[in-house]
Parts: structure tokens; sequence; C-alpha cells
């Protein structure tokens, strides 16, 4: 019986990885659709790029900063119980994965695709597992001052923090960094429209990540027996609150509305494990409108030009779910309880200061000694001309 549940919970932790790498789809298509089409084909080969740079850092040093373990052994070793401890590797590749997924979105059109691989294996190397550990680890002690302190751990059940804030919050040095792209922001305070290349892949994109999540935030049980429906639940009500909220607040726009049930998604992985599903919609609702309001006031008041909005969905949706665990999570409000909302909010700012730090330190670095964007013309004529030498759709002529 150990065999099969361990072959068992190695099947079911495996779906997850391989419904997570799916939405890396998701990513790239998102992207694909909300850029210019001069750069889309760069889109897709930044996402499959930052995959493979991914895989080769956290495999070599990410997984061992985090759990302190590595697979510099046997091949027998490695497949003894299944080969569940390295099927659990990848499944937390997929997300370790997404930094970089993330980051592209907000740095498009304009960064350099060298630097960005570069900066792709320090934070997948270092910097993410780094918070990985202390909240999903039990590294420095900090889970055990809290559970002394507060009665209880952070808790994040899927990544509201541990993976979308950091990536979020990681992002916004870098697009600061870059600054804006050509022609966006004039002199006089004139704003340049540089609307979706294509709301059919853009919608297409948000489906996939939509459908994916269930992988994302159901199979984070990591084993079959703690597998629960609740979690199930709560994404579904979380994706259906943060539409409807996008779409009301962002008056029918498809870009909000499609960007809406990702923000309740972030939203609710922290404590979707937690919550009653009416604590669940109201994250979601809330996390719907704080993506439309913090989009359109970072884009037009603070003059921030985050391509895909990076810093809103995944930074601050992120962080509210964090929160938000430590609000709906509690028994008052109708869930299970175990959750402590200042833990909840100290561990949520550490994320925070760690994403900043790291980020501005590994984009600083890279701009100060090989530059992060392309040059004015380069930028004109798109990355994909500049980097990839064809566009999405070549004219047959030249063919």
């Amino acid at each position: 019986m150990d065999s099969l549940k361990t072959a068992s919970d190695t099947l079911f932790i495996l779906l997850g990885a391989i419904m997570v790498l799916a939405m890396h789809a998701g990513f790239a298509f998102l992207e694909v659709g909300t850029v210019r089409k001069k750069n889309q084909v760069n889109a897709l080969v930044k996402i499959l790029a930052d995959f493979a740079v991914s895989t080769v850092a956290y495999f070599a040093i990410g997984f061992t900063v985090a759990y302190g373990t590595d697979f510099f052994i046997g091949a027998s070793q490695i497949a003894e119980k299944s080969g569940y401890d390295i099927t659990r590797f990848f499944f937390l590749l997929t997300f370790a994965a997404a930094i970089p997924a993330i980051i592209s979105g907000g740095i498009a059109e304009r960064a350099k695709f060298n630097p960005q691989l570069a900066a792709t294996f320090v934070l997948v190397g270092f910097v993410y597992p780094f918070f990985e550990g202390i909240a999903w680890n039990q590294h420095f002690g900090i889970q055990a001052w809290l559970k002394g302190t507060f009665g209880q751990e952070f808790h994040d059940f899927a990544g509201s923090v541990v993976v979308h804030a950091m990536g979020g919050w990681i992002a916004l040095p870098a697009v600061l960094l870059l600054g804006a792209r050509h022609g966006r922001y004039g002199k006089n305070g004139v704003i340049a429209a540089h609307p979706p290349s294509s709301i059919p892949f853009l919608a297409l994109g948000a489906w996939i990540l939509a459908v994916g999540w269930f992988g994302f935030n159901v199979m984070s049980a990591q084993t079959l027996d703690k597998i629960s429906g609740l979690v199930a639940a709560n994404s579904l009500m979380a994706m259906a609150g943060g539409t409807i909220a996008a779409l009301i607040i962002g008056r029918n726009d498809p870009g909000f509305a499609y960007n809406g049930p990702l923000a309740g998604l972030v939203a609710v992985c922290a404590g979707s494990d937690l919550m009653h599903p009416l604590g669940a919609l109201a994250t979601g609702l809330i996390a719907g409108g704080l993506f439309v309001y913090a989009f359109t006031f970072t884009q037009n008041r603070l003059k921030i030009d985050d391509v895909l909005g990076v810093w809103p969905l995944h930074g601050l949706c992120g962080a509210w779910g964090g929160i938000a665990a430590g609000i709906f999570g509690a028994e008052a409000l109708g869930g299970l309880g175990g959750v402590s909302l200042p833990a909840q909010v100290i561990m949520t700012g550490m994320a925070i200061i760690i994403a900043l730090v790291g980020g501005g330190a590994v984009y600083g670095t890279l701009k100060m000694f090989v530059g992060l964007r392309l040059d004015q013309e380069e930028e004109y004529n798109g990355a994909d001309l500049t980097i990839h030498r064809i566009t999405a759709t070549p004219d047959t002529r030249d063919l």
C-alpha cells in the first residue's frame, strides 16, 4: 500500500506540474496579445527561453537554496519512491519559472534579450528561493518566531505572496530602471495609446492561465491525501469575482475583463484552502477592482510604463492575497482558522522588501555593466526584427 500511495502522490503532483507548465503558454499569449505586432515573436521566445534558463538555475542552485537538497546523486536514488522528490522539484520549478514570466510582461517591447536571461538565472537561482525557503521551509526561524509571537505561522498555500507578489515587486525596479517606451509619454502630458495587438490572443492567454490555475492551486497540496475540493471552489469563486469587478469598473474594456479573473486567482492562492467560498468571492472582487484602479493610476498618473500591468496584477493583488488569507481565513468570517493576520502582514511586507532589494540589485547591476534596453532605433523597428530577424507575420513578398 505504501508503494501505491507513493506512486499515486507522484502522479498527482506530476499532473499539477504539467498543468502549471501549460500556464506558461498562457503567459506567452497574454503578452503576445497585449504588445504591438512588432514585438510578438520576442514575447513568445522570451517565455520559452526564460523557462529553459529557470530549469537549469533551479535544478543547479535554487532548489538547494530553498530546501537544502539536490539531485547530484545517482539516478537509482532519484528514482526511489517512484521519483516523487524529482517530480516535486518539477512542480516547484514551474512556480519558480513564473517569476521571469511575470517580469517579461512588465519590461516588454524595449528590453534586451540576453541581459534578461542573465537576470532570470540569478533571480530563480538565488533571490526567489531565498524567500521560498523562509516561507515554505522554515529557514532562519522566522516562521517559528511568527508562531511564537502571534500564535500562527505565515500561511501561503499556493503562492499569492511567495510567487506572485515576489514576481510583481521584482518587476517594479526592472520597469523603473528601463524607463518608458519611446513615445509613450509626451512632454506636454499627452499619453500615446498602445492598444493590444490581438484581443483574441490576449483572451486565449488568460483562459490558458485560468484553467492551469486549478493545477497551480489544487495540486499545491502536493500529496493526494491532502487534496481539497474547497481549494477548487474558492479558486472558481475568486476568478468570478475578479472578472465581475474588472468588467464593471473597467467599463467593459476587454483587456481589463480578461485580466480580472487573473487578479482574483492571484489573490486567492494564499488562502484558497482556508476561506469560505463567499470569502473567496470577496477576495476576488477586491482584487479585480484593485487591478483596474492601480493599472490606470500607474499608467496615467505615475507614468510607469508597465506594459502588462504586472506590478498591479501580481505585485499588489498578490500582496492583497497574503493579507486576505488572514482576514477571510479566520473562523469569524467563515474560514477554517489557523491563520494570523499580523503574521500575514509581516511576512507579506518582508517579501516586498526582499523582492525590491533583489530585483533592484540584479537589474541595477545589469544596467550598469551591460545595459538593459534596446536603443531607440532598435525599439522603433521592434524586438522581433532587432533580436530575432523575423516578424510574426512576414510579408510573403519577401519569401
